[in-house]
């Protein structure tokens, strides 16, 4: 993982190994295999957030838990997931110095995840509404204008898209849609970067 530098910049994460590492844990999702999901969310964390070895693995739990709580489908426990992703940005405020309210930041986190699956469940659900969702999370925590992020949360839906038909499809771990998420996610991330980046 490298070693951890306390002097991190939530802002300064690689885009590339980020999108890897997320398209294994949505797929780690979408199959409950949840071993795997905890592994690339550790790698998320620590790519994304820069904390120390115990920090990453604490702060992996809670997002892990978070998406075990949302998983079901119709009975997932929202709250839960809410309650598990406040418990993360609370990390997050505390150890890096954002200046973000974790409630509001775990509020927005689950809103855009409560929009995928009304979204997968019915296409009428706008994808308008889903893509400003994200705008919303990304300016929120990263304290950034909304138009810098926007092309962030539409690559970003675009994945949602491929992860989509890729579920649909059957989740084979050999699938070319996962090749097109994670181009998709690597995009957003890429996007996300030059809106926020600090160099």
């Amino acid at each position: 993982m490298g070693a951890w530098r306390p002097d991190w910049d939530p802002r300064s994460f690689d885009p590339v190994r980020l999108g890897q590492q997320e398209t294994t844990a949505w797929a780690s999702y979408y199959r409950h295999d949840w071993g795997t999901f905890l592994r690339a969310a550790v790698g998320m964390v620590r790519t994304g957030f820069g904390f120390d070895p115990l920090r990453t693995l604490i702060g992996a739990y809670h997002v892990l838990r978070a998406n075990q709580l949302w998983a079901p489908y119709p009975d997932n426990d929202p709250d839960g997931a809410r309650a598990s992703m406040q418990r993360f940005y609370t990390m997050v405020t505390r150890h890096l110095g954002l200046s973000l309210d974790p409630v509001q930041a775990a509020r927005l986190e689950v809103e855009w995840w409560r929009l995928h699956r009304a979204r997968q469940h019915d296409p009428n659900v706008s994808e308008v509404d889903l893509v400003q969702a994200l705008v919303d999370l990304y300016s929120y925590v990263y304290d950034a204008p909304a138009d810098e992020v926007r092309d962030a949360a539409r690559f970003r839906v675009e994945a949602m898209d491929h992860s989509d038909a890729w579920v649909a499809r059957g989740c084979g771990l050999d699938d070319p849609l996962l090749t097109r998420e994670r181009r998709a996610l690597i995009a957003s991330h890429t996007a996300l970067r030059r809106a926020v980046g600090r160099d």
